[in-house]
């Protein structure tokens, strides 16, 4: 996905990007708040909250409540004129840095989205100092900048508007000057970035009912709780969550780096039962890459956020998806129970792979979930949406668990969620699973040579490229390749090494049974035993 937070440093698809697919979602999902000062005490202890945390156990307390009680909506009076305001008004609308929360006094600076255009449903945000005291941050008009033809609607706003959003500050790259690396705005979204990466792949709070005939529910925070971080101490934000479905409470842990990581817990009530509960989800864009049989007339050789997605099971194996563009939507999943890690990732880091000096894919991140409670038996799911434009982000992927979440029961979430660069070493993997080979390309073509009769015109070749990791031993003569195909068949299988025994090639013909979806999955053997990643890949035929 396109989209930079800074409403005045992309171009406009890239701030419309996320803003347009998900308006329906995003219009009638937030619940008034509450005061925390309101909740009776004392609060019961919930699942990983500490007794002092008084804050965290009232935020908690007000989501239970409200899935006991009608769900409900506000937009915080947000007067028509900011609703109806459009793109170009909306962009002339600027932040002035100088009003950022903790300004000069603290390594970390926070600042703020205006209301309205499609963000309709704006945020309470409670700020939390030393005295560990909630305080509402009121709407600040002065706090913006209205150029053009924004200029009359500042007078459209009023203290009770509250914020689209915020976006968090910290000296990164150097102390001289505090990048923006972490964004929470629209619906549940939010967005984290390392030293390196500009804005790519979303995160969510909760996606229900993804890729559903009756429709996805979009559960969109309601408040935040900033609490103003210690010196060298990471930021820590709380937040309430609602949906028609589904309350909630969440704790994010933001430390900014090299890599960026976020410890999150959440604490989920059902107000009603839940056809299909997505945790931990992600959201990205893949419009062509090289494993496209079809490609745009662009002088880009690959335009995507993500190029796949990867499991780490119990069991040890891990598994890596290739993303497509489908001709038709494409739902498929993995099944595990208690999986040591999953992620979206983006592994291809070579700008002359995408020639693009505007988007920069080759610098987008991947994001890594490492499971620590509430992980067991379920799925892995991957939606992949047909699009012709990355403008529009076109794929999902989340955890389902197995047990249904009914109405009248709650669930305990916590995990780790980090940025990845690349193949994600020391962030995916221990240093005992990184002795294996893992796949770094993926191509198709015709069976035969340019020029030559094709005499199997529905049988592809598929070359698959696995990167020998340092050290790595192997003999040619003893690596095989084991292959598993449903609704096709494969034939002609090799493995051998390439590049100067960088890398091990993996090729093969498939055909498909029919115009049936074929699901295929290759390993790289040597001596029983297996020294490469899972390459599994679902072909749709044209």
């Amino acid at each position: 996905m396109a989209l930079s937070f800074t409403a005045d440093s992309r171009p406009a698809r890239y701030l419309l990007k996320a803003g347009l697919q998900y308006k329906a979602g995003l219009i009638g999902l937030c619940l008034a708040m509450v005061s925390v000062a309101a909740v009776a005490n004392p609060a019961p202890t919930f699942q990983g909250v500490p007794p002092q945390a008084k804050i965290l156990q009232s935020v908690i307390e007000s989501a239970e409540q409200s899935a006991q009680q009608d769900f409900e909506i506000s937009d915080h009076d947000l007067d028509d004129a900011l609703k109806g305001m459009d793109y170009q008004t909306y962009r002339a609308i600027r932040f002035n840095a100088d009003n950022s929360l903790w300004r000069e006094e603290n390594d970390y600076e926070v600042q703020f989205f205006h209301p309205g255009f499609l963000y309709q449903q704006p945020v309470t945000i409670y700020t939390v100092g030393s005295d560990n005291q909630p305080t509402r941050l009121p709407f600040k008009r002065e706090a913006f900048n209205y150029d053009a033809s924004a200029a009359p609607l500042a007078g459209a706003t009023n203290e009770n508007n509250g914020y689209a959003g915020f976006r968090v500050h910290y000296p990164i790259k150097n102390s001289d000057y505090k990048d923006e690396f972490a964004v929470f705005l629209g619906a549940s979204y939010f967005r984290l970035v390392g030293e390196s990466h500009v804005y790519g792949i979303s995160a969510r709070g909760l996606a229900i009912d993804t890729g559903l005939p009756e429709g996805e529910e979009f559960p969109h925070f309601t408040a935040f709780w900033l609490i103003e971080p210690e010196d060298g101490e990471p930021i820590t934000v709380y937040a309430r969550l609602e949906s028609p479905s589904v309350s909630g409470a969440y704790k994010f842990v933001i430390t900014p780096g090299s890599e960026s990581a976020m410890q999150i817990e959440s604490w989920l009530f059902a107000r009603e039962d839940v056809n299909k509960l997505g945790v931990a989800p992600f959201t990205s864009m893949f419009l062509y890459g090289e494993n496209s049989s079809n490609t745009p007339d662009d002088y880009r050789p690959e335009v995507h956020d993500s190029d796949g997605m990867l499991l780490h099971t119990q069991s040890g194996e891990q598994i890596w998806r290739p993303l497509t563009n489908p001709s038709q939507l494409q739902m498929t999943s993995m099944r595990d129970a208690a999986p040591k890690g999953f992620g979206v990732l983006q592994r291809d880091t070579a700008f002359d792979n995408y020639l693009d000096s505007e988007a920069n894919y080759h610098i987008r991140p991947g994001l890594w979930v490492t499971p620590e409670h509430g992980f067991e038996a379920g799925r892995l799911e991957l939606v992949e949406i047909p699009t012709n434009s990355e403008t529009h982000d076109n794929i999902v992927a989340y955890w389902v668990p197995e047990a249904p979440f009914k109405a009248g029961e709650h669930r305990y979430f916590a995990y780790t969620l980090s940025t990845v660069t690349g193949l994600g070493e020391g962030v995916i993997d221990s240093e005992s699973e990184t002795r294996i080979a893992r796949v770094i390309r993926t191509r198709q073509g015709a069976a035969v040579l340019p020029g030559e009769q094709d005499n199997a015109a529905a049988t592809r070749r598929f070359v698959v490229d696995f990167a020998v990791p340092e050290g790595m031993k192997f003999d040619g003569t003893k690596l095989e390749v084991k292959a598993g195909v449903a609704q096709g068949t494969i034939r002609q299988v090799r493995v051998f090494p390439v590049d100067a025994g960088k890398a091990l090639r993996a090729t093969f013909l498939v055909t498909p049974q029919g115009n049936k979806t074929t699901d295929m999955r290759i390993f790289i053997h040597q001596n029983n035993q297996r020294v490469s990643e899972v390459w599994n890949y679902v072909y749709q035929a044209k």
